[in-house]
């Protein structure tokens, strides 16, 4: 049997004519690369026509076969790797303990900070189902990932409740433990679009906690900024879902945008003051390569808590556990004290204040990809380890190695870096694809 890997080189209108191909047979020796045309079959020319649809992201995104998975191959060769013992950990010390588990490309809603209409449109191809881990290959992967330590699962997209009958997946993944035989903590981040009809199906399939995106209570600027005039009162129907059918825990996450929604945060912070929800700030990030990011239009956590502080009193908080993405603050009580009845705010300050020393998660993209990073240009192929018949210590060893090779610390390295050309080697990958 021979496998091709093929990373193609998109001439100006797309053509297939001219492919990079190494060439790798059944004794694991690899040919030179060399510069080949290759005929394709009808299903491979349907993916390069879905492929194609955006160029600016054709390389990175939703590349045919990561070539780095090659590198993989020594080290599966050499037999039975040791067993996982829990305590992975990068080349900078950080443990393996979160994984993001994106199920869907697809999204209904068109935020510009996100997938922005003018490259998302109505002739955008998402990828086939086929394309798609299905739920069984979902839950391996994650019964691998925990025995490597991982204990939080989040379950993101794209939007995941467009993902048929998700509640499924919710319950074979409650049904795995950790290292230590606890329950994994099992989330869910959502637009809130389709929460109230789906929320009592989730937590009785062992969903613990959601966190809701929402970035404004104004009607008008909310529906601006998902630009596709969903109404924010049914978005606020589905956190009352949540919390009706007994999810703990809820989030609300608002990403803030300078001159678009930051006049909104104080009505925010008022509004979900002693609900229960602890609302969380996000600075508006450079993620991907479609949504247009400048400088001036991030609002500083700083700077945002100052605003809160004119208005509402806080208190810092000290953080749960390490790897926290948020800074908590509490609402302070007539005391000067953090009242727990009153709750909390947190900010996410990844372009101000990064957080990368501590980063614990991993993500695994809706095809398979395995990316180290929020701000990733590529990333690790396990769907074709996993369709090839690999064992589950073949998994384990292979994820091993990815994730003691982790070096990935972009937030901190942000003002040093070149800028993004869009070239292939720099192009980030798109959050729609690997969830935030």
């Amino acid at each position: 049997m021979i496998i091709i890997f093929i990373s193609i080189d998109l001439a100006a209108k797309g053509t297939l004519a001219d492919c990079r191909a190494t060439v790798r047979c059944e004794d694991a020796r690899v040919i030179q690369p060399k510069l080949t045309r290759v005929k394709f079959r009808r299903s491979a020319i349907t993916l390069h026509r879905a492929i194609r649809q955006n160029r600016a992201m054709a390389e990175r995104v939703i590349p045919l076969v990561d070539q780095r998975l090659a590198a993989l191959s020594p080290a599966l060769a050499r037999g039975p790797a040791a067993a996982p013992t829990g305590r992975l950990s990068d080349t900078l010390g950080r443990p393996l303990r979160d994984l993001r588990i994106s199920v869907t490309d697809r999204c209904n809603f068109r935020c510009a900070y996100c997938m922005p209409k003018e490259v998302f449109d109505k002739d955008y191809r998402y990828l086939p189902h086929s394309a798609l881990l299905s739920f069984e290959e979902i839950t391996r992967l994650a019964r691998v990932f925990l025995r490597h330590g991982v204990r939080k699962i989040r379950l993101t997209g794209g939007e995941p409740l467009l993902r048929k009958h998700l509640e499924n997946l919710v319950e074979q993944l409650a049904a795995l433990r950790t290292v230590d035989g606890q329950v994994p903590d099992l989330t869910l981040t959502t637009n809130g679009s389709l929460l109230a009809r789906k929320a009592r199906a989730l937590k009785d399939a062992g969903l613990n906690r959601v966190t809701v995106s929402l970035d404004s209570l104004d009607d008008a600027v909310f529906r601006r900024m998902n630009d596709v005039d969903f109404p924010v009162a049914e978005v606020l129907a589905g956190i009352e879902a949540a919390q009706a059918v007994g999810l703990q825990r809820i989030k609300v996450n608002m990403v803030v945008k300078r001159g678009t929604n930051d006049h909104e945060v104080v009505a925010m912070a008022r509004h979900f003051r002693g609900s229960g929800i602890t609302l969380r700030f996000i600075e508006y990030m450079d993620v991907g390569a479609t949504n247009g990011w400048r400088m001036d239009e991030v609002l500083p956590s700083a700077q945002l808590i100052e605003r809160l502080q004119e208005h509402l009193p806080l208190v810092p908080l000290d953080p749960q556990a390490r790897g926290e993405t948020a800074e908590r603050w509490g609402y302070a009580g007539t005391d000067g004290r953090h009242d727990p009845a009153l709750g909390e705010v947190g900010v996410i300050s990844s372009v101000t204040q990064a957080f990368c020393q501590d980063c614990n998660r991993a993500r695994l993209s809706m095809e398979g990809r395995l990316y180290l990073c929020l701000f990733a240009t590529q990333g690790w192929d396990l769907r074709t380890l996993l369709r090839e018949g690999a064992g589950d210590e073949q998994l384990a060893a292979a994820i091993a190695s990815i994730w003691h090779g982790r070096t990935d610390r972009y937030s901190e390295l942000r003002s040093s870096l070149p800028p993004d050309r869009g070239t292939p080697a720099q192009r980030r990958v798109e959050m729609s694809y690997i969830g935030g």
